[in-house]
């Protein structure tokens, strides 16, 4: 039986790091040995886990070490205490995935998607960061404003206390998903994926949203409704470059486009027509691309001289 590309391969390691705050922060290596081959870390989203970027995995790991790990309160991780949810510390968290697995003077390519990218923006002026990263993806995020950007509900909807409320609930409740059935499978669909997207990738997508905790789920949301980070995009000073789909109602266009005028060394926006706002699931070849891209211009041997003589 050919396993599917929603499945994780093989680990080549997996271990956890304990966070500034003592969160256990649960780490999967795949491909080349540390040293051997360009490092990519991916920082999945709200209600992900690692199992989100399983079709990345299988389009990298085989030309670069692919270290991703699971947000606090999400997968393998940890549950974070009172006060353990908020921007400090996911950017303490990616810190602390970062001092492990990256040694000695090796860079990486940080690629956030949707909170994960909140994340890199979080942890944007931070010295263990900045001194590991080489350049950065910012896929299907933005950095504030989440809220009054939202088009989850349809354009006849215009009234923005309707709007407000209506996505300030979907962010906050904890109220439960239910178990999985053609409904909430078609309303998932509608609300995170594109129209075109598959049967196969719609339950994929099901069964990664359905299996974050309901308290989890809520504690985040109430961090995502109050977002601002727009001071953190400022503070990337690596080559980043942004990616979103243009069908996206949770992060759509109009966030790419004003991170995009925010960044100090902008490399390049990619809008992916008709994809929601799931993209390293809607399409891995595509996003890979733009990873690849970043890897061979600021992270392969002479990258370093080609930036600093173009």
């Amino acid at each position: 039986m050919t396993a599917s590309v929603f499945d994780l391969p093989a680990t080549r390691r997996t271990h956890s790091v304990r966070s500034a705050d003592g969160t256990s922060i649960h780490v999967e290596e795949y491909g080349p040995e540390a040293g051997t081959a360009p490092t990519v870390v991916l920082i999945h989203g709200w209600t992900c886990s690692t199992l989100f970027w399983a079709p990345l995995i299988h389009e990298l790991a085989g030309e670069y070490r692919v270290v991703a790990y699971d947000q606090r309160g999400h997968g393998g991780s940890g549950t974070p205490r009172r006060g353990g949810y908020g921007t400090g510390a996911l950017a303490d968290d990616l810190t602390a995935v970062l001092e492990s697995a990256v040694e000695g003077d090796e860079k990486v390519v940080l690629v956030g998607h949707s909170m994960g990218g909140m994340t890199a923006m979080a942890a944007g002026d931070r010295a263990a960061v900045q001194s590991r990263t080489a350049a950065v993806l910012l896929a299907s995020t933005g950095s504030g404003r989440l809220l009054a950007e939202a088009a989850v509900l349809p354009p006849r909807v215009r009234s923005k206390r309707v709007r407000d409320a209506f996505h300030r609930f979907l962010l906050v409740s904890s109220a439960p998903l239910g178990p999985q059935s053609a409904v909430t499978r078609a309303a998932l669909k509608y609300g995170i994926l594109g129209a075109a997207s598959s049967r196969e990738l719609v339950a994929a997508t099901a069964r990664i949203v359905h299996a974050c905790g309901r308290r989890q789920r809520a504690g985040w949301g109430r961090v995502l409704a109050g977002l601002n980070l727009d001071a953190g995009v400022s503070a990337l000073r690596v080559p980043t470059a942004v990616l979103v789909g243009g069908a996206d109602k949770l992060t759509p266009p109009v966030h790419a486009h004003g991170m995009a005028a925010r960044l100090s060394r902008f490399a390049g926006l990619t809008e992916l027509p008709g994809l929601g706002h799931m993209t390293p699931l809607e399409a891995p070849a595509a996003v890979a691309g733009v990873v690849r891209t970043l890897v061979e211009d600021h992270l392969r041997p002479g990258a370093q001289v080609k930036e600093e003589t173009a």
